[in-house]
């Protein structure tokens, strides 16, 4: 429930449309909802703009489907990220409308599909990063930004990114995603007058530690205007690069959270 359902719900109360108990049972569960092994944060959208997305790993196929399909009651668009198959198959089966996005592991529910706004393109170093690329990519789709996607245009044919320059130049915001020495995000920077925000993978051989090379080097870059997150983290870059973009494109946090 949000700010304009909220409003919609005081003002049927007030046209006598909905009774006063109905009223109560909704707003008992407006601050989160209690499964015992969850407490859904169905308030979370009045606050930051954004409804709460569910993680995955970790959970059983149960518990994400119960928690998705309470997140449905209440919301259009509902993501679950980093799903297992048989957690997919579960969902898909217990929610109607629903789609698995398999290479990036997220099921979606996407009742809006109005065009997005803005502009914001998603780079990646080379075809391996794509999972967490398509990751960034599903989110801004789902959260109503305009999404370019840019893939395998890494520093060792830097010609495949230079061609593209132009688009990349009218994005609002740049994911750069990339493992091995992570310098894509570097190449990035140094081209655009726009936020970067990098995105380290873990793909590389033994002397990427899993991704704490790229890591370290997007840190370590000498490109201003580069923000970096953790290790694989294609949602949390989208979440950011979707306030850059909205902020830019002037999409009012009101206008956000209808």
């Amino acid at each position: 429930m949000n700010a304009e359902h909220l409003r919609h719900l005081i003002e049927s109360h007030s046209r006598g449309e909905v009774s006063t108990d109905d009223v109560l049972s909704r707003l008992k569960t407006l601050s989160f909802e209690n499964l015992g092994y969850a407490k859904i944060d169905h308030h979370r959208k009045i606050r930051n703009g954004y409804p709460e997305v569910i993680y995955g790993e970790g959970k059983t196929a149960e518990q994400a489907t119960e928690i998705f399909r309470r997140l449905a009651e209440r919301n259009p668009n509902v993501l679950c990220t980093r799903v297992t198959d048989e957690i997919a198959a579960a969902i898909l089966a217990g929610v109607p409308d629903t789609e698995f996005h398999k290479i990036c592991r997220i099921v979606e529910l996407r009742r809006t599909r109005e065009e997005g706004v803005g502009l914001v393109v998603v780079a990646t170093g080379g075809t391996s990063d794509i999972p967490v690329a398509e990751e960034a990519s599903v989110v801004l789709e789902s959260f109503g930004s305009k999404v370019e996607r840019l893939y395998d245009v890494g520093v060792a044919g830097i010609h495949r990114l230079l061609s593209h320059t132009d688009m990349v130049r009218k994005a609002n915001c740049v994911i750069a995603v990339a493992g091995m020495e992570g310098a894509l995000p570097s190449v990035v920077g140094g081209l655009v007058d726009v936020p970067v925000i990098a995105v380290p993978t873990n793909v590389g051989y033994g002397a990427s530690f899993g991704g704490l090379a790229a890591l370290l080097a997007m840190l370590n870059s000498c490109a201003s205007g580069i923000s970096v997150v953790n290790i694989g983290n294609g949602f949390g870059a989208a979440y950011q690069a979707d306030m850059i973009n909205k902020m830019a494109a002037g999409v009012t946090r009101k206008e956000q959270g209808k």
